[in-house]
């Protein structure tokens, strides 16, 4: 599956929040969600969905400017 990553998005931001920021740019739900620790500067979420990606690239929000990247499936 293709993900979604965001960065960088604080720990104290809710799933709600956001699924609300998506929203916002025509996003549909996620399917899933999961939390990636930064380094202190690059905290991030990867998300499982792939359209719409360049509506949020570059956009500021949350005090930070947004990094949309579609990342290719994970083999583990």
């Amino acid at each position: 599956m293709t993900q979604l990553l965001l960065q960088p998005i604080e720990d104290a931001v809710s799933d709600e929040d956001i699924a609300g920021f998506l929203s916002h740019y025509g996003f549909p739900p996620f399917a899933a969600i999961e939390r990636i620790a930064g380094t202190g500067s690059r905290p991030a979420v990867l998300l499982a969905l792939r359209l719409l990606q360049a509506r949020i690239h570059r956009v500021f929000w949350n005090e930070r400017t947004v990094e949309a990247v579609i990342m290719t499936a994970r083999t583990e």
